[in-house]
């Protein structure tokens, strides 16, 4: 079984192409466990398999949480795909790819800097109190897509000299929080200059922080953009992992669009031998 392995802003994925493979769809979240585990496997933060399109895509998107939990979209590996498949000639400069959340649209800049356009918000809570141990924490709650990706949106002064483990468990309170009926990415950010933020994000799926999230990172930029803290304009989001920029397009107090863009790395092409899943 031939692979991929990409990542973007240090957000990584494994790539197979179904179209050459033959998989069972029954088979995705298994080899998506398996596959993605650390120390144990090649490891990621999730997998992308390609397959036939429906319809008048150039090809479909399967995602996969490294949990084997299936997931609606992922922006960083949306962006990863679409160069995947203009190298892999499926594509052309600009891509078009189908996604549980619906379709999604990607554009070559140069060889390595793709940028996406995001599924469309189909919900934009800008004003929600969250209770937690005693605590009342304002955020925002954002769905990208239908089924709709979930992120909660939540301001964290001093982020980048945050506790590392008070701020993970803080992440999954959120994450499980029943407030968010689906679970949530939770996206903590810290405003740190004009169009500038830091973002850290508890990835649902992933259950930990990744190193970026493309959604999410979306997501705060469109929350800042409606609250009119940021222009929406090239908005900055820096991560541990790189750099992204959002472009929030606007009609009157709606989001019309989001644009992603960031960098891809091809790290690895190879052959998978795993002997837990081929005994």
């Amino acid at each position: 079984m031939r692979f991929w392995k990409m990542n973007g802003a240090g957000n990584d994925f494994l790539i197979l192409n179904n179209l050459e493979e033959h998989l069972s769809p029954e088979d995705f979240p298994r080899i998506a466990k398996t596959l993605c585990e650390r120390r144990l496997s090649i490891g990621a933060d999730g997998l992308m398999v390609v397959d036939a399109p429906a319809g008048d895509g150039d090809f479909r998107m399967w995602f996969y949480n490294s949990d084997g939990s299936p997931g609606e979209m992922c922006g960083n590996g949306a962006r990863c795909v679409c160069r995947y498949g203009y190298e892999t000639g499926l594509a052309g400069p600009r891509q078009r790819v189908e996604t549980t959340a619906g379709p999604v649209t990607g554009e070559r800049i140069d060889r390595r800097l793709y940028r996406v356009r995001l599924n469309d918000p189909t919900v934009m809570d800008l004003r929600r109190v969250v209770e937690l141990d005693g605590k009342a924490w304002p955020c925002a709650y954002v769905e990208l897509g239908s089924p709709g990706l979930p992120h909660a949106v939540i301001a964290y002064p001093g982020l980048r000299d945050a506790e590392e483990n008070a701020l993970r468990e803080l992440g999954r309170a959120f994450r499980w929080h029943p407030d968010f009926p689906k679970g949530a990415n939770v996206n903590f950010y810290d405003l740190t200059g004009p169009d500038t933020f830091y973002e850290r994000t508890f990835e649902r799926g992933v259950e930990d922080f990744t190193y970026a999230c493309g959604t999410g990172t979306a997501s705060v930029a469109a929350v800042l953009t409606l609250r009119g803290e940021v222009s929406g304009n090239r908005v900055r989001a820096e991560m541990t992992g790189g750099t992204l920029y959002t472009d929030v397009q606007r009609d009157g107090a709606r989001v019309a669009g989001l644009l992603l863009t960031g960098p891809t790395n091809i790290v690895a092409k190879g052959e998978v031998f795993d002997e837990t899943l081929f005994p």
